[in-house]
């Protein structure tokens, strides 16, 4: 089984290509459904404040790979050659994902400037998006704290998204497509 896995800053198109995966038949796990799940468990509104402290408490009270270890069972439960996880979001979770996977793991990273990322979360309407820049620079900042640029830098392909929607989907599906072929290949000998 290969698993291929998004990590990028918030807003950076993460989201965006595990759809265009899905669109390509590919299963799909959100490591972000981990936290929702966790913020309406707790019975919390499930706004960026309270989504942000939710993914701190777990990964400090169980570990900073806690999400990862909490997507495996998904991720081997889709039963798939290949399945996408969208969200890594530090290098522990990485760290996981290449114990268990090993050379079967890619990690793709998808960058994107703020200001680009910014004016995607105006128009995605998520209830755990925030309202202003600085809300954004503030995820970010406890995004890196999380270990997310040494999970960057640890990625195998970079995907650049701040040109089209359509040049980001072509350029999604060419690297996919070269992962399925690769997958296709080891499958016919």
């Amino acid at each position: 089984m290969k698993m291929i896995a998004f990590v990028g800053m918030p807003a950076s198109g993460k989201s965006e290509a595990a759809r265009i995966a899905a669109g390509m038949s590919i299963p799909v796990v959100n490591m972000g459904d981990v936290i929702r799940k966790e913020v309406l468990r707790r019975g919390l509104e499930p706004n960026d404040s309270n989504t942000g402290m939710v993914a701190t408490d777990l990964r400090k009270c169980e570990g900073m790979d806690t999400v990862a270890k909490r997507c495996i069972s998904q991720i081997r439960e889709k039963g798939s050659e290949l399945v996408v996880v969208d969200g890594v979001r530090g290098i522990a979770e990485v760290e996981c994902f290449r114990r268990e996977f090993g050379k079967d793991f890619i990690l793709i990273s998808i960058y994107a400037p703020i200001e680009i990322r910014f004016s995607r979360v105006q128009k995605r309407g998520r209830s755990d998006d925030m309202n202003n820049i600085e809300g954004l620079r503030h995820r970010d900042e406890r995004e890196l704290g999380w270990g997310m640029g040494e999970a960057i830098e640890a990625s195998n392909v970079e995907i650049e998204n701040n040109f089209s929607l359509e040049t980001f989907r072509k350029d999604v599906v060419e690297v996919l497509s070269n992962y399925l072929c690769a997958d296709s290949g080891n499958n016919s000998q």
